[in-house]
């Protein structure tokens, strides 16, 4: 090889160096996606929207078929969970867990290049309103699930984790500093903190500051958001000022009285409803998570631990199936609308603003609402309301919700159409006892959004785009650049 050769070759080395390197230090954002939905956005279109605003990393709730094969290939790395439902007959058995990792893993893997990097055992499994359902089986599914992925060859590629509550620990003085687990839990969560730690694997811990003011009308509001005003919690020599901060170093400081002051640490979820409470708001929302995307984008941790950890932006739409035994607000925390609409804007970093779903096909525009002939006075009305909401999301009615400021009309006309919508506009669906009529005059509100659903068999295939005007894959860029080393340089 002459000097010419050799320094080509050693400049393409430099550049694959290089490029490795950037790749490395993008921090990324990490966003939940979650599937109970009546209307759920298409796989590869969600995929896209996940991509389009900055997203690449990803946490599923279930190993859902569409949505694995879907990220198969796009360069976001994968979180994949087992539901609750799933960790007794997991912990039952090892051939169990390896014939899940089988089919939920390691066949997306090798078959579709989906980047799976962690396997969430449960969701919240210790939950106290759970009342101990889950506590002798999540353990054992973590240990089984964790010799499946060594069977299958993925130990060092997936590693394991349990999303937890932030209620498995607390603080007896209320500072920080204070910080061990729940007493009642204490010997478990150190059994599966020893084991994580043991198999170089994260603990994924949720903590949402919504929640604190929605269970205490005495929490001071400011105090849940990072740009708050409000009197700070002083602990020892650090000043805590939100209660996110304040609320993750107390779990850093049960793992540090523990023996694991270095355990990794994911925040599995964290972010802002806007409907379901007076709490819930599109303004609220835009604060809270515009602040949480600045603290991810300048890296910026906690007081006890300055590199920040993983943090799952939840969520990426509105979930309408979802159950709503924590509060109306459980099916609206997603950063877009149901169908990949933007709700608010956000700033995602370098003053790039969020991007809407493209491909999106919708319904007829048309709406069921109550007929200008028919009487509030009725008595058929309240059942008919009743039986159209009991099939249909009519929470965003509640008080102080979106639609909390309707007059009795408006709200059975929500309600129709929040029915008629849910079934696909079926023929006979805006039919309630002669109380409803269609209408193509949107009957929205000021803050209030009546609903066309969109039309799931005639979604729009995203169309490939040239080379030229793609963002580069840096997988297939490394590819590309070894082959092209390898000609240049392997004959000499």
């Amino acid at each position: 090889m002459d000097r010419r050769q050799y320094l080509l070759c050693f400049f393409f080395l430099c550049l694959i160096s290089g490029d490795q390197g950037l790749v490395r230090g993008v921090v990324g954002l990490a966003c939940n996606w979650g599937t109970q939905s009546t209307h759920p956005l298409e796989a590869n279109i969600a995929v896209k929207l996940l991509k389009d605003n900055g997203f690449n990393k990803v946490k599923l709730f279930e190993a859902d078929p569409a949505a694995l094969k879907a990220l198969g290939k796009s360069g976001i790395q994968v979180m994949v969970g087992i539901p609750n439902e799933f960790l007794a007959p997991l912990a039952s058995s090892v051939q169990v867990a390896v014939n899940w990792v089988q089919q939920n893993v390691s066949s997306y893997v090798s078959r579709y290049g989906t980047d799976i990097r962690y396997v969430a055992v449960g969701n919240e499994p210790f939950l106290q309103t759970f009342k101990d359902t889950f506590l002798n089986t999540t353990f054992p599914a973590l240990q089984n699930i964790q010799a499946a992925l060594i069977k299958a060859g993925l130990g060092r590629q997936v590693k394991v984790t349990v999303p937890l509550n932030a209620d498995v620990y607390q603080t007896d003085s209320g500072l920080p500093s204070g910080g061990d687990f729940r007493s009642d839990i204490h010997g478990l969560m150190i059994s599966i903190i020893k084991f994580l730690s043991e198999n170089n694997a994260p603990l994924t811990i949720n903590i949402y500051p919504f929640l604190s003011l929605y269970d205490d009308p005495h929490f001071p509001v400011d105090y849940a958001f990072f740009n708050g005003t409000s009197a700070p919690v002083v602990d020892g020599s650090i000043s805590y000022t939100n209660v996110f901060e304040a609320n993750f170093d107390t779990l850093i400081s049960a793992l540090e009285k523990n023996g694991f002051s270095s355990l990794p640490v994911i925040v599995g979820e964290v972010g802002w409803p806007t409907d379901g409470d007076r709490n819930a708001n599109v303004d609220y929302a835009r604060r809270f998570n515009q602040a949480l995307v600045d603290r991810i984008s300048q890296g910026q941790g906690t007081p006890k631990r300055k590199t920040p950890p993983d943090i799952y932006l939840f969520a990426l739409a509105d979930e309408d199936a979802k159950s709503v035994r924590p509060g109306n607000f459980e099916r609206h925390w997603g950063i877009f609308y149901y169908d990949g609409a933007i709700k608010y804007q956000l700033n995602m970093g370098n003053g790039k603003p969020l991007v809407p779903a493209k491909g999106v096909r919708y319904l007829a525009r048309q709406w069921c609402v109550m007929s200008p002939e028919a009487s509030v006075s009725d008595p058929n009305l309240p059942n008919s309301v009743a039986y159209a909401c009991s099939y249909a999301d009519c929470t965003s009615l509640g008080y102080g919700s979106s639609c909390g400021t309707l007059d009795a009309r408006s709200n059975a006309s929500y309600a129709f159409n929040m029915y008629y919508q849910t079934v696909d506009q079926r023929n006979g669906a805006c039919s309630f006892s002669n109380l409803s009529t269609l209408t193509k005059i949107d009957p929205s509100q000021n803050t209030c959004r009546f609903e066309i659903m969109m039309d799931l068999g005639k979604h729009e295939t995203p169309r490939r785009h040239s080379f030229a005007g793609r963002k580069e894959n840096p997988a297939a860029m490394m590819a590309f650049m070894s082959a092209l080393i390898l000609i240049i340089c392997g004959a000499y």
